[in-house]
């Protein structure tokens, strides 16, 4: 998967004498440090980081912690003091006023915390405001501001106006005006975050759902730690203008780069972020039936084991079924397994399952539960004692 966006030290300085601040951020002073002594505020320090193409990627922080500043150089809504930023290997941190405007007409979108509607225009003419911005024709506008409503569940509602719609609502219409364009990069300001719990729950995912129909580039602002879990793909982590940490949330939640991002995850419940895959470990027994069973095998299928199931596989370790401690038995005595005979069926789990779904499915088992990757490749199984030993460590 190609890179879309592609961030190198990135600097942001508000305030007088930015070259000075910039070569104190070089020499390592610390940024309260340099507010202190020049008066100006290092809001976005030195970050780097690439957002491959088709991903959610969430910046998270908390209020001051330079997210929404980083996402306004991200698009040239603010020069960068220091530093590049490249999208679809465009450069957009050496873009002059006019080049900026083109590339936001064809290549990206911004949907903010704010409504930002025009009370006076109905949902579709709000949807298709950026379109006649952008010059095109009122036909064409509207028709695509009408797809893009219906994309986002406001088919029915294209004539009312954002007084007659709720919060909700009016901010999928400012989500369809960002689809209207059918930008390749979406950005979004902490689009969420002054709608109640339910909705923007709601909105969650509605977001998701549009990914997975059409995938965009998005880079999503958020405070809230559950929404950056929920939502990315990665998450990048921030605190004072400096990126802490950038990985999946459960690289963020086992392998904390810093104290900091310890942190930010201390409170978070580990079965709501891993899954199976992250606690999956190897049955004693895998058998295939194009093969013999080496010794080690043969031992532990010999009667008095303790080995109640083995799991069958296939040649290119597909995943077949459960082969019993009778089946086992037999095979301890010297006979091979033919292709799935004597093979049965049970409760499987996808690789991605978050932890938190599978604990009732581990506990009714009667086996460990064999984990099932792309193509049903068996990956190995998850115990009720090995999510215990590994959610009490």
């Amino acid at each position: 998967m190609s890179d879309m966006i592609a961030v190198d030290q990135l600097s942001k300085v508000f305030g007088s004498e930015p070259e000075r601040a910039l070569a104190m951020v070089d020499g390592g002073v610390a940024s309260g440090e340099i507010r202190r002594r020049l008066g100006v505020r290092v809001a976005v320090r030195q970050v780097g980081f690439r957002v491959r193409e088709g991903e959610i990627f969430v910046v998270m922080g908390l209020s001051g912690s330079g997210k929404s500043t980083l996402v306004r150089l991200l698009d040239g809504l603010l020069p960068a003091s220091a530093g590049e930023v490249r999208i679809a290997g465009r450069p957009v941190t050496r873009m002059g006023p006019r080049q900026l405007v083109e590339f936001r007409r064809s290549t990206t979108a911004m949907v903010f915390q704010s409504f930002a509607l025009f009370p006076h225009r109905s949902a579709l003419e709000n949807a298709a405001f950026g379109l006649e911005v952008a010059g095109m024709g009122r036909r064409e506008r509207l028709r695509r501001a009408q797809s893009a409503l219906e994309l986002v569940g406001l088919a029915g509602d294209a004539e009312r106006s954002p007084g007659e719609l709720s919060g909700g609502m009016r901010q999928r219409v400012g989500l369809a005006r960002a689809l209207a364009k059918d930008p390749p990069v979406l950005f979004m300001d902490e689009a969420f975050s002054a709608l109640d719990p339910l909705i923007r729950r709601d909105m969650q995912e509605q977001l998701l759902a549009l990914q997975r129909r059409h995938r965009r580039t998005i880079v999503f602002i958020s405070h809230d730690l559950d929404e950056a879990i929920r939502l990315g793909d990665r998450i990048a982590l921030m605190e004072e203008g400096r990126l802490l940490q950038v990985g999946t949330p459960q690289e963020l939640l086992l392998q904390p780069a810093e104290e900091g991002v310890r942190r930010f995850f201390r409170d978070v419940d580990p079965a709501t972020v891993l899954t199976v895959k992250d606690v999956v470990e190897q049955p004693a027994v895998v058998l295939d039936p194009q093969g013999p069973l080496d010794r080690a095998s043969l031992e532990l299928c010999r009667g008095g084991s303790a080995v109640s199931v083995a799991y069958l596989v296939d040649r290119t370790h597909r995943y077949r079924g459960l082969v019993p401690r009778e089946r086992l038995q037999d095979l301890g005595q010297g006979a091979n397994p033919a292709a799935g005979e004597g093979a049965s069926s049970g409760p499987v789990l996808a690789a991605a399952t978050p932890v938190q779904q599978a604990i009732g499915v581990v506990a009714r088992a009667a086996h460990p539960v064999p984990v099932l990757g792309e193509r049903d490749r068996f990956l190995g199984v998850v115990s009720p004692r090995g999510l215990l030993r590994f959610l009490g460590s």
